[in-house]
C-alpha cells in the first residue's frame, strides 16, 4: 500500500495483489464507523449553522453590521430567498426540493461508504443542506418558501452563512477526492 493510500484511508485489498479475495468480517463495522463519522460531521455542521443563525437573528437582525476585519469582513444579517448570490428568488420551492434530494442521495450513498475523507465531505454537504433546508421550511414567508439567514459578508463578495461554507468545503473535498481517484467505497481507480 502506498503512503498516499494509507493517508487517504484506502482499505487493503487482496485482489490488488493478485491474491484470492478473503471474506473480511470487519468490513461492516468499518463501514458503520464511516457512517458514524458522516453523521457526526453533519450534526456538528448543522448545529454550528443553527446556533449561529439564532444568534444573528436575535442580536444582529435590524441592527447595523459589525465590522470584524476593517471593511474587509463584517457580519450583516440579510434574508436570502434565492440561491447563492441571491439568484433565483422566485424558485425557493425548487431549491427546497433540491436540498431534500441531496439529503436523500447522501443517505442512500452512506450505506456503501468506507472512505473516511468521503465521510467527512458528505457530512459537510449533509449538514449544510439540512441547515439551509431548515430555513426554507421554518422561516418566513412560509413553509418551503422561507428565506435563508445569511450574515458573513466579505468585501466584494456575496453574503453567506455557515451552511453555505460547509456545502462549499464538502464540494471542494469531493472534487479533490475524485481527482485522486478515491471512490466512496474506499477503492482507488486510475483513469
Amino acid at each position: 500500500m502506498t503512503e498516499a493510500e494509507r493517508i487517504i484511508g484506502t482499505p487493503d485489498t487482496p485482489e490488488a495483489a493478485g491474491a484470492e479475495p478473503e471474506r473480511d468480517q470487519t468490513a461492516r463495522p468499518r463501514g458503520r464507523r464511516r457512517i458514524a463519522v458522516l453523521f457526526t460531521v453533519a450534526v456538528f455542521a448543522y448545529a454550528l449553522d443553527l446556533v449561529s443563525k439564532m444568534i444573528v437573528v436575535a442580536k444582529l437582525e435590524h441592527h447595523e453590521p459589525i465590522e470584524i476585519v476593517g471593511d474587509w469582513l463584517r457580519f450583516e444579517a440579510i434574508r436570502n430567498a434565492g440561491a447563492a448570490f441571491g439568484f433565483g428568488e422566485a424558485f425557493t420551492v425548487i431549491f427546497t426540493v433540491i436540498a431534500a434530494a441531496v439529503i436523500v442521495v447522501i443517505a442512500r450513498l452512506a450505506r456503501k461508504l468506507y472512505s473516511l475523507p468521503w465521510a467527512i465531505a458528505l457530512g459537510l454537504l449533509l449538514g449544510g443542506a439540512f441547515g439551509n433546508l431548515t430555513d426554507r421550511i421554518f422561516r418566513s414567508p412560509g413553509v418551503f418558501e422561507g428565506a435563508v439567514v445569511d450574515f458573513i459578508a466579505p468585501k466584494h463578495f456575496a453574503v453567506f452563512n455557515l451552511a453555505d461554507s460547509a456545502i462549499v468545503c464538502g464540494g471542494i473535498l469531493i472534487v479533490l477526492l475524485s481527482f485522486k481517484g478515491l471512490d466512496p467505497d474506499g477503492t482507488v481507480h486510475k483513469d
